[in-house]
């Protein structure tokens, strides 16, 4: 199995940028260095799993807007070694008006025994009818981050794994009303959780798969991404 890669970018930024505008800035800048290779345009313009995931900038300013003439540093992670080699060799020194690529420094995450996982960007799950508070329950929006981390897993690997095992024990809402994230036209709804991982082998290389991807949708926008706590 696979262990996560993580790129540590430090970009100095040429505007200001205000916080609910980061992810779209950071994508932005990933998305210029995708298009540059005819393969990787056709893999971005493609609605399938990326495989890849990305945090906010650092450190958090507590006026929420990061500032022209300053350094911040950004995570991507990824599982996919062809992608990561590929970003790093076409994201050094790369630019866009808001902000430019300084260092990048990678590493490969070790595989422990994960105790639990916290969301650092909201995790959003897009039902049919809308926010899931409406209309559902936390049984149901579990469901479907179980059915989307098995679904992202098997493509990578090509498999099919037996799915009848605990992936969680305990899920905890931490926000009291819906986190928005703009994105294009919309807004989108998501929260902050923690889960307790379950104690057995199949879960655990789940969410150590998680790591390098994030979790629930729209990981390569800047949603869903995840720390972690070994036991």
């Amino acid at each position: 199995m696979k262990k996560p890669i993580e790129l540590i970018i430090k970009v100095f930024l040429l505007k200001d940028i205000k916080t609910e505008e980061t992810s779209a800035q950071i994508c932005k800048l990933i998305d210029k260095v995708l298009i540059l290779d005819d393969n990787y345009k056709i893999f971005h313009n493609e609605n399938k799993f990326k495989n890849y995931c990305f945090d906010m900038l650092y450190p958090i300013e507590k006026d929420k807007v990061y500032k022209k003439d300053c350094i911040y540093t950004f995570k991507i992670r990824t599982i996919d070694e062809s992608l990561c080699s590929y970003i790093i060799s076409m994201l050094k020194n790369e630019y866009t008006d808001e902000m430019k690529v300084l260092t990048i420094c990678k590493r490969i995450l070790p595989k422990k025994h994960i105790e639990s996982i916290h969301s650092i960007t909201p995790i959003v799950v897009k039902f049919d009818s809308g926010y899931w508070k409406e209309h559902s329950n936390i049984d149901r929006l579990e469901k479907r981050i179980r059915e989307n981390l098995i679904k992202k897993y098997n493509e990578f690997y090509n498999t099919k794994i037996d799915e009848d095992f605990e992936l969680f024990t305990v899920i905890t809402i931490n926000n009291k009303k819906p986190i928005a994230t703009k994105y294009k036209d919309i807004t989108l709804l998501g929260d902050k959780i923690n889960f307790k991982v379950a104690d057995n082998k199949q879960a655990q290389d789940i969410i150590n798969f998680a790591i390098g991807t994030g979790i629930g949708e729209m990981n390569s926008r800047g949603l869903g991404f995840i720390n972690y706590r070994w036991l």
